[in-house]
């Protein structure tokens, strides 16, 4: 499975990637509710329709804040410039194998 984070649905939100939308009709992409709220606080076009659809999408496991602190401490995270969502991607995906994580923050890669 694959986590595309929210700078990723960004793109193919505005400009469409096709990779994405391969792996969208294969039933490859999960999503986090995170990653739902991010994307709910901007500005979309057809904002029902794409929330609605968002939410239809498999989600993957959350994990728990214990969990992403303990990540946060254990691969030390700390003072990467990492924020707290990304972490809790980081951490929930750890606890969901075999997830990938898609990406474009230079951050995270």
């Amino acid at each position: 499975m694959i986590l595309a984070d929210t700078s990723v649905w960004i793109d193919h939100l505005r400009f469409g990637i096709p990779e994405m939308q391969q792996h969208l009709n294969h039933n490859r992409i999960v999503i986090h509710p995170l990653i739902i709220a991010e994307l709910a606080l901007g500005s979309l076009r057809d904002r029902g329709k794409t929330l609605a659809l968002l939410d239809l999408l498999p989600q993957i496991r959350v994990a728990q804040m214990g969990e992403v602190r303990t990540l946060i401490e254990v691969r030390r995270l700390y003072g990467l410039g990492i924020g707290a969502i990304d972490a809790h991607l980081i951490a929930s995906i750890l606890i969901s194998p075999p997830t990938l994580m898609w990406t474009r923050d230079k951050q995270l890669r």
